[in-house]
C-alpha cells in the first residue's frame, strides 16, 4: 500500500504596514538644522570677540537663571561656595553699602535729587521756572541753584526783597528738604556790578549774605525745619557760572547744598576744634600772664 500524503501548510506572514508619517521627519530634521545654524552662529561671533567679550559672555552663562531673572551678584564676584548662592557671611566686605554709609548717603542724595524733579515737574508753577533750577551732585552733596534771569529777577534790584515766584519755589522745596535728615548750607551769589546805592558801608558781600538769609527765611516759612541749617552765607561776585562774563544775570544765584554726611562732619568738627583751639589760646595766654606776673623783678639798682 502506498502511504498517504502530507499535507504541506505554507504559513504566509504579511508584514503590519505603519502608519504613514505625514512629513514629521521633516520638522525633526528642521529643528536640528536650526540648532545646528545657532551653534555655527554662536561660534562665529566668539571668533570675532576680544578677550573681554568673551569673558562677559562666559560670566552669563555661568550665572544661574534665579539670579539672572531677577537681578544678584554675579558668579565672579560672589564670596559663596555654591555660584548665586547669596553672601557668605563668613566673610567680612567692606564695600558693602550696609557697612559703607558714605555710599548709603550717596544713594539717598540721589533719591532726594529724583524727588525734587518729580515734584518739579508735577507742579505747573514750579515746572514753568526749570530753566531757573539747576540741580547736581557735588562732592559736598546734593546742590540745588536758583539762578537769575534778565526777565525774571529773583530779588528787587539791589535788595534782599524776595519777589513772589522766588518765594514760591522756596516755599515748594523747603518741605521735600525734611525728607532727609542731612543738613543744608546757603549762599547767595551776585553778579560783578558793584552796589551803588547806600553807603559805602554796604556792598555786594552784604547783599549776598542779606539775600541768602533771606531764603533761608522762606524755607522756613514754607515748611523746612529751621534746624537744618548749618551755615549761611554770602560770597559776592567771587564764584559765578559764567566766568568768561562776570555781568552775566545767571551769575546772580542761591545755592542751596544739602550735605553729604562727610562733608557736614567737616563743618561742624572745624567750627568746634576752632573753638576749642581759641579756648586753648586763651587758656594758655593767662597762664603764660600768670608765670609772668610770678617771675620775680630784679632788684633796681641803687643810685649813686
Amino acid at each position: 500500500m502506498s502511504k498517504p500524503k502530507q499535507r504541506i501548510v505554507v504559513k504566509r506572514i504579511s508584514a503590519a504596514k505603519h502608519q504613514a508619517h505625514g512629513g514629521s521627519w521633516k520638522i525633526a530634521y528642521a529643528d536640528f538644522m536650526t540648532a545646528m545654524m545657532a551653534f555655527f552662529l554662536v561660534m562665529w561671533l566668539l571668533s570675532i570677540s576680544s578677550p573681554k567679550q568673551r569673558e562677559g559672555i562666559a560670566e552669563y552663562f555661568k550665572m544661574p537663571l534665579k539670579v539672572a531673572i531677577s537681578g544678584g551678584e554675579k558668579s565672579s564676584t560672589s564670596s559663596s561656595v555654591i555660584p548665586g548662592g547669596g553672601t557668605d557671611f563668613t566673610q567680612v566686605d567692606g564695600d558693602d553699602k550696609r557697612s559703607n554709609p558714605d555710599s548709603a548717603d550717596a544713594d539717598r542724595l540721589k533719591q532726594l535729587k529724583k524727588r525734587l524733579e518729580q515734584v518739579i515737574d508735577a507742579n505747573p508753577v514750579l515746572k514753568q521756572f526749570r530753566p531757573q533750577l539747576l540741580i547736581d551732585i557735588t562732592s559736598e552733596g546734593l546742590r540745588i541753584q536758583i539762578v537769575d534771569n534778565r526777565n525774571r529777577p529773583m530779588f528787587d534790584l539791589s535788595s534782599a526783597k524776595v519777589q513772589p515766584y522766588m518765594s514760591t519755589i522756596l516755599h515748594e522745596i523747603g518741605p521735600v528738604l525734611n525728607e532727609l535728615p542731612n543738613k543744608i548750607t546757603l549762599a547767595g551769589h551776585t553778579d560783578a556790578t558793584p552796589y551803588v546805592p547806600g553807603s559805602k558801608s554796604y556792598s555786594n558781600w552784604e547783599l549776598s549774605a542779606d539775600r541768602a538769609n533771606a531764603s533761608r527765611r522762606e524755607l522756613v516759612s514754607g515748611g523746612m525745619t529751621e534746624q537744618k541749617v548749618l551755615r549761611v552765607m554770602g560770597v559776592a561776585s567771587t564764584m559765578d557760572l559764567n566766568k568768561a562774563d562776570p555781568l552775566d544775570p545767571i551769575n546772580r544765584r542761591i545755592s542751596i547744598v544739602v550735605l553729604n554726611r562727610r562733608a557736614q562732619a567737616q563743618i561742624e568738627q572745624e567750627n568746634s576744634s576752632g573753638s576749642s583751639a581759641g579756648l586753648k589760646l586763651d587758656g594758655q595766654k593767662d597762664s603764660a600772664g600768670q608765670l609772668r606776673d610770678s617771675v620775680p623783678k630784679p632788684a633796681a639798682a641803687a643810685q649813686p
